[in-house]
């Protein structure tokens, strides 16, 4: 008897001691929400192939081994789902992701409230809002003024060493440099936009009177089209516009006895990037042009998606004020040109392409590198001009994105299978090239914001910050396979920044003003040098390189300043105003809804180009067009509650190793 009453202890206590667990560690009832977010909290690194576009589908049609289990949904290529959303696509639902408040973890485990239940459910006080702003204020401040004191005139600043940095000249092939810097006082330049909308007028006079006075665009530079449009075209035609607002809603950015110099300035800008359009039998740009003396003769003939066809903002503004078509039809035409090149059976474009044969070098469909800013400008574009043809191709576009690039589940927080997960996939076949994304692919959260799809907004962003949260930076390619970086720089980049001001702007949720906080927090404690902010060489052991590019002060510091600060005219004026892709503020306005292209070509020759020349017409003389306020009605932003389940946000940070 005594051996049987020890066995029945034993069980009683291994029973007892089950039943603690259970309770201790919330694996009670409290699981219940598994039901929900099925996602299992053990992640596993899974071993492919090198090719992983040649991934066999196992019994189920799914890749994986015999018998054995799928794994991710990321790894999966479409299946017969694709041909059932393209006969009813799929639509944004404008619900809330996620319920009005963040509940409470699952069962607590001992701790109350969970750690992003405590964080970010809060309101943020508003002297922390102010004490943000005005750190953000003094990075850019701290970063300008050093740039004025050791880098001016040249391009850019050398943080570590406070020195200047222009060409490479002794290295004509160092592109990462020379597509960049054209000796013309790049960071200033780029610069223009912030130092007004921030407020600070006495400075923007000043830099607007030096950039007239001492830039100048005849140089003997080989500069990229792309680069030189959207950061130096795009920021003349930006503070242009602010000084000639008769509104003037930033402060008193007039400047006395202006005469459109920085619009001459564009424009001068522009004819020399003309060459670049010419003698390309698709009508796509060459990559490169020498200010001076036009196409280099050895240029190459491969251009990048993005790069040839992201000029139609700044292009068409520029042919809009002046009254010129030439501007707008070459940008207009180069896309209309890309457009045709797309896959016949996926409606997806490639990401680098031969301009003189229409034939794709590079067939990767993705989101970031060589064609993030593309599909951004088709919409951008219509917001800006009204143009249809634009919105159209945009629309559809995105819904091949959504058919053959989006991974995962359907619904951010409900339903089957991993969360949502854009990858790169071969744009004939829509098969799974790679297992990483790249930073640029950051922006792309915002763009969902601005068509409306904003609950997909909110889980891919999630997952970017939880990246920045391992790392404190985006590492310039992150393996969501190895759950590692594959490259391991930062060069201060804003795509997340981005996404994160404009999620704020559209759901007015506290949680965006905390991880605008945290990526402050990191830039401050990671990248502060001597004379300013430096790349980050290496992300996990924070080592450094001598440089600042012009983007954190055009756009990083922007848009963490406007973040922080709710009382911007940018948000307060009645003027709507849209960002250029280098975060250049332009306002929509009725002017810039008048078409002088069409008056000039009849309209099919405005659909790309058919194997026939269409004579261009010169450049006339210099008409301007008075900005106006007047705003054409933009979409009216929608408010959301909770951006994340506290669960959902640990399970991104569960995928990307952080727990």
């Amino acid at each position: 008897m005594q051996w049987r009453a020890l066995v029945l202890g034993l069980v009683l206590l291994r029973l007892g001691l089950h039943g603690a667990l259970w309770l201790i560690f919330g694996l009670g009832p409290s699981m219940g929400f598994y039901q929900r977010f099925p996602i299992s909290f053990g992640f596993q690194r899974l071993r492919i192939p090198d090719d992983a576009a040649s991934l066999s589908p196992g019994p189920t049609g799914r890749p994986g081994t015999p018998g054995g289990p799928a794994g991710p949904s990321w790894l999966q290529p479409p299946g017969p789902e694709v041909e059932e959303r393209q006969r009813a696509p799929r639509r944004p639902r404008p619900g809330v992701c996620g319920p009005a408040h963040w509940g409470y973890v699952l069962g607590g485990r001992g701790r109350g409230r969970d750690e992003y239940e405590r964080r970010y459910s809060g309101a943020f006080p508003p002297q922390l809002r102010a004490q943000m702003r005005d750190l953000a204020r003094g990075m850019f401040v701290f970063g300008y003024d050093n740039y004025m004191a050791h880098a001016f005139p040249q391009d850019e600043l050398n943080p570590i060493h406070c020195r200047g940095r222009g060409p490479d000249r002794g290295d004509p092939s160092n592109l990462n440099i020379n597509d960049v810097l054209g000796n013309y006082s790049l960071t200033l330049v780029d610069a223009l936009d912030t130092l007004a909308i921030m407020g600070n007028s006495s400075e923007f006079q000043k830099a607007v009177k030096l950039v007239i006075d001492t830039v100048s665009f005849d140089k003997d530079s080989t500069v990229q089209v792309f680069e030189a449009t959207i950061r130096v075209l795009g920021s003349l035609l930006s503070a242009h516009r602010i000084i000639t607002d008769s509104k003037q809603p930033f402060g008193d950015m007039a400047i006395k006895d202006y005469d459109n110099e920085l619009l001459h300035m564009a424009h001068d800008l522009a004819v020399r990037l003309l060459p670049a359009f010419e003698n390309t039998k698709t009508g796509i740009p060459y990559p490169r042009v020498n200010l001076k003396t036009g196409v280099p003769p050895d240029s190459n003939n491969e251009t990048c998606t993005a790069g040839a066809g992201s000029l139609l903002v700044e292009f068409g503004v520029l042919s809009r004020l002046l009254g010129d078509p030439t501007f707008e039809w070459v940008a207009r035409r180069a896309v209309k040109a890309l457009w045709n090149l797309r896959s016949n059976d996926t409606g997806l474009l490639g990401n680098v392409v031969d301009i003189q044969t229409g034939h794709w070098v590079g067939k990767q469909s993705g989101l970031g590198a060589g064609l993030d800013s593309f599909y951004e400008y088709l919409l951008k574009s219509y917001i800006l001009f009204g143009e249809k043809e634009d919105l159209e191709m945009f629309n559809a576009v995105y819904q091949s994105i959504q058919n053959y690039l989006r991974r995962g589940r359907e619904a951010c927080n409900e339903g089957e299978g991993d969360p949502p997960l854009y990858v790169n996939v071969n744009m004939f076949s829509g098969q799974l090239m790679n297992t990483w994304i790249d930073s640029l692919q950051a922006f792309f959260p915002g763009l969902q914001v601005l068509m409306g799809d904003v609950e997909d907004a909110i889980c891919l962003h999630a997952f970017y910050y939880a990246i920045w949260k391992r790392y404190g930076a985006l590492p310039e390619r992150y393996n969501w396979q190895l759950q590692a970086p594959d490259v391991l720089f930062y060069p201060l980049r804003p795509e997340l920044v981005e996404s994160t001001y404009l999620l704020y702007q559209a759901t007015k949720n506290p949680f965006y003003l905390h991880v605008g906080m945290d990526i402050l927090q990191s830039l401050e404690k990671y990248t502060k040098v001597k004379c300013g902010y430096a790349t980050l060489h290496h992300v996990i052991d924070k080592s450094k390189e001598d440089r600042m590019e012009s983007f954190f002060l055009s756009e990083t510091c922007k848009y963490l300043y406007l973040l922080f600060d709710e009382e911007n005219p940018v948000h307060k004026s009645g003027t709507r105003y849209m960002f250029t892709t280098e975060g250049h503020i332009v306002s929509v306005d009725e002017h810039l809804r008048e078409s002088p292209w069409k008056e000039f070509f009849p309209e099919e020759e405005g659909r790309g180009p058919e194997g026939k020349s269409v004579h261009r017409p010169k450049s006339g003389d210099l008409k301007v067009i008075n900005s106006s306020s007047n705003c054409s009605r933009v979409p009216d932003e929608r408010r959301y509650s909770l951006p994340l389940k506290s669960v959902y946000m640990r399970q991104i940070d569960q995928m990307v190793g952080l727990i």
